[in-house]
């Protein structure tokens, strides 16, 4: 670092400012979005919260999933919504990390989330005579608590490391939120060291639970291949496609995102990837899970049916 260079206190996100004009529709449009989203994983959670026949370790993992999403989408999107309404786009080096922080555990706590869940299709289809011992509340509480408990670890040590490094210059982001890969370009050393780590952990801790949920969806496929009518063949599927649908967004964006190349990096498709995995499939999952689960909107309509405002009327 050359003396002539002053540290950062403050970034600016370049954001979507080439879209000035079209700055306050993206406003509407990411605010509906917004609220779409958290109404909708809300309404997942009370359903599931006050029907008691949904209180099976399927719908304990999709209340967690929901109340990540919630957390996922919020820690990005409100941000970004203000600074779609301003014209200075700034944020504190401490409000970075914060986010960072944030976005990162709740990232790799869906992946570990994601697989936990495929385990739990995998004992239902593969094993349904063992379902209730071996997905017992112990379980799904170890399983959940493990899942967090990974997210938390190993990106606290990994954003603790990134902003140990200096950051000087202009501080301009290329990119709506403090994501790792722009946040690292604009450290005033060599960051080679910290990009082959960051590499080798997204390798590590994000192919593994994929690797986790192909190995579940293998012998899921094998079993239901097995079942010698066709309806009982549609029902089993029926019961993991839902989650399918989820890991197939979430995985397909982040793999995307974090597994290319360096070189192939660029903010136009960082940014257009970006949005994929915080702002659409966060709204998508409620989607996917109330229009395809039939017990979701059976007791969607069971509480609906028995609301004293709706009877009144």
């Amino acid at each position: 670092m050359s003396g002539n260079q002053s540290l950062c206190t403050t970034f600016t996100f370049v954001a979507f400012s080439s879209l000035a004009e079209l700055q306050p529709v993206l406003f509407i449009v990411f605010l509906i979005i917004y609220l779409f989203t958290m109404g909708g994983n809300l309404i997942i959670i009370c359903l599931i919260w006050v029907t008691p026949s949904l209180h099976t370790p399927m719908y304990f993992f999709l209340v967690n999933l929901s109340f990540l999403e919630m957390c996922y989408i919020t820690s990005v999107v409100p941000q970004m919504l203000v600074h779609l309404l301003v014209e200075t786009k700034s944020i504190s080096v401490g409000g970075c990390a914060a986010q960072m922080y944030v976005f990162s555990i709740l990232g790799l706590t869906e992946c570990c989330l994601l697989a936990a869940m495929a385990y739990d299709r995998f004992v239902a289809i593969c094993y349904p005579l063992h379902y209730t011992l071996l997905m017992g509340p112990r379980v799904c509480l170890k399983l959940a608590a493990a899942s967090w408990t990974t997210g938390v670890v190993v990106e606290s040590a990994q954003i603790t490391w990134i902003f140990t490094l200096p950051f000087c210059g202009a501080g301009k982001i290329q990119h709506f939120f403090c994501d790792i890969m722009p946040v690292v370009k604009l450290a005033c050393v060599d960051t080679s060291h910290n990009e082959i780590m960051f590499f080798a952990v997204s390798m590590l801790f994000i192919m593994s639970p994929c690797f986790l949920i192909l190995c579940s969806y293998t012998r899921i496929l094998v079993t239901i291949l097995g079942i010698p009518s066709a309806a009982g063949r549609r029902r089993a599927f029926s019961t993991c496609s839902s989650h399918i649908l989820v890991v197939s967004l979430f995985y397909g964006t982040a793999l995307f995102t974090y597994l290319q190349h360096k070189t192939t990096h660029t903010p136009e498709t960082d940014k257009a990837t970006a949005l994929m995995y915080t702002v659409v499939t966060p709204a998508l999952n409620p989607v996917i899970y109330a229009l395809r689960n039939k017990e979701v909107k059976e007791a969607f309509q069971r509480v609906t049916q028995r609301n004293p405002l709706r009877q009144t009327t």
